[in-house]
């Protein structure tokens, strides 16, 4: 068993088992790619953390955290550009760790990527519903509020519990339960789940499909984004930004680790590495590209925010939006809502595709029902019913969960693959130094220490509540290994065995 469990797949082998019919259709370019890496990046980040993450953690310091993000994105996505250029198949970080480290570490970053990926697109969808019933009120159509909110934050609105600690600790199913029983009223995000489903509809269709889809809302919110910097600069007030650190050094850690949730999606466009066009050079264009744009955007949003507003004063649900209301600029507000509604439209896209392709890789090695998740369709070439059931899924979940609890598993799962993928460039490198590297992650093996270090001190940020669900997932997801993936694990039959000696 010890055998299987830290048993390596080869890079050759990963290359050898994406082949063939069952081969992803390689549309992308590198626009493309970093087109992709930009609609997952830009979204939930600039529209709504922003507000939150000034006014309660770091003030106008808010800059400084986007910086410390940043950075330990940074040393993780040049090792996932690393790892893209060898590894060009679907995946990511699930395969880079079973090409380093074996089964058993592959399939806690498969399973911790799933978590990922479903509970970041609810989160997005569920805000996309937020910005969409709003943008339709400025234009006098309202929509019955028990279409756009889940059980418990419906029950919370109208005042249906006398003691709303009740819902403090409640999960999904304890909602769900209390709704049929009729504890709670009868309510679900019902726009939430019409976005995903048509979201759904274009992943089935097809990658190039879903790409174009993507690139026009990527020009839409990049359009918002400068918009709101240029005409956001004159009105800057800088003393507004002082004091500059409210909350001391303290603060600025708590919100660097409450901003990673923006800079999540640059890793999905190693998840495409199987659908590049020319993965090697393209890939890590992508992720550094995408990455190091966002990054710049990012800060000078955050400076042009505190300036305009201080920062506690700043609306923490949509700050950017009523930052120009109180200008008296009417106008540009309702073309930042169109903006938000596109970026967060592109990250539910990116994420969605970013989750099929990780099922796709682990239905490959059988850890994980093949003939659910492993198939891809014969005309569209994608994996269909991996995207209709994670969508279904999805759905359910933002639906009926309050994007709160949705979120706040989001930010570690994210921080431990990271940190994971910056191990496993530096055991490569010790493991297999003649192997040919089309990109090579710089200054080694110092970047992927310094990923390491940063990430954990992100998690480390992170509250105890937050770390005991990430256990909980993963002992699900070790019972599901053991006595599921285990047994049915395509790679078993592979391992050699003890040579039997024979005696006379």
């Amino acid at each position: 068993m010890l055998r299987q469990l830290f048993a390596r797949k080869s890079i050759d082998q990963l290359k050898e088992e994406a082949e063939g019919d069952n081969q992803l259709h390689r549309a992308l370019g590198p626009w493309s790619l970093f087109a992709l890496g930009v609609g997952a990046i830009i979204g939930a980040g600039i529209f709504v953390l922003t507000g939150l993450a000034a006014k309660e953690h770091a003030g106008p310091a808010l800059t400084i955290a986007f910086v410390i993000s940043g950075f330990g994105c940074a040393c993780a996505g040049l090792c996932y550009a690393e790892f893209a250029s060898m590894v060009p198949v679907a995946g990511s970080a699930y395969t880079y760790a079973y090409a380093t480290l074996g089964e058993l570490f592959a399939w806690i970053i498969g399973w911790d990527l799933i978590l990922e990926y479903a509970m970041a697109s609810s989160a997005v969808a569920v805000g996309w519903s937020k910005y969409v019933v709003k943008f339709l009120e400025n234009y006098g159509v309202y929509l019955p509020p028990t279409l756009y909110h889940d059980p418990q934050s419906y029950a919370q609105s109208i005042g249906a519990l006398q003691n709303n600690n009740i819902l403090k600790d409640a999960g999904f199913f304890q909602s769900l339960k209390m709704m049929f029983t009729g504890e709670l009223p009868f309510s679900m995000n019902v726009v939430a789940m019409v976005v995903l489903a048509l979201v759904t509809v274009i992943l089935v269709k097809g990658i190039k499909e879903s790409a174009r889809f993507n690139t026009t809302f990527v020009f839409v919110k990049l359009f918002v984004v400068l918009m709101v910097i240029a005409l956001g600069a004159p009105h800057v007030n800088t003393q507004n930004w002082i004091p500059y650190m409210p909350f001391g050094w303290k603060g600025v850690f708590s919100a660097a680790a409450y901003v990673f949730f923006a800079y999540i999606g640059f890793d999905s466009v190693s998840t495409h590495a199987e659908e590049a066009i020319n993965p090697q050079r393209d890939v890590p264009l992508g992720i550094i590209g995408s990455l190091f744009f966002c990054t710049i955007l990012y800060i000078a949003v955050a400076a042009v925010l505190t300036g305009m507003v201080k920062y506690d004063q700043i609306d923490i649900n949509a700050p950017i939006a009523s930052a120009f209301a109180g200008l008296g600029l009417n106008w540009a507000t309702r073309i930042i809502s169109v903006g938000a509604i596109a970026g967060l439209s592109s990250v539910l896209l990116v994420l969605l595709l970013s989750q099929t392709r990780v099922f796709l890789a682990m239905a490959r090695d059988k850890l994980l029902p093949y003939n659910v998740f492993g198939k891809v369709h014969p005309k569209f070439r994608t994996p269909a019913n991996s995207s209709i059931l994670t969508g279904a899924v999805v759905m359910l979940v933002s639906g009926l969960t309050p994007i709160g609890k949705i979120a706040e598993m989001v930010n570690i799962g994210t921080l431990l693959a990271f940190v994971i993928v910056c191990g496993a460039v530096i055991n490569l490198r010790y493991k297999d130094p003649t192997r040919h590297r089309p990109f090579k992650c710089p200054w080694f093996p110092i970047v992927p220490i310094l990923g390491i270090v940063s990430n954990i001190i992100m998690m480390a940020a992170l509250d105890w509540i937050t770390w005991t669900r990430l256990f909980v997932w993963l002992a699900i997801g070790f019972v599901i290994y053991f006595s599921y993936s285990r047994k049915h694990s395509a790679f078993r039959e592979k391992i050699p065995t003890e040579p039997v000696i024979k005696t006379q």
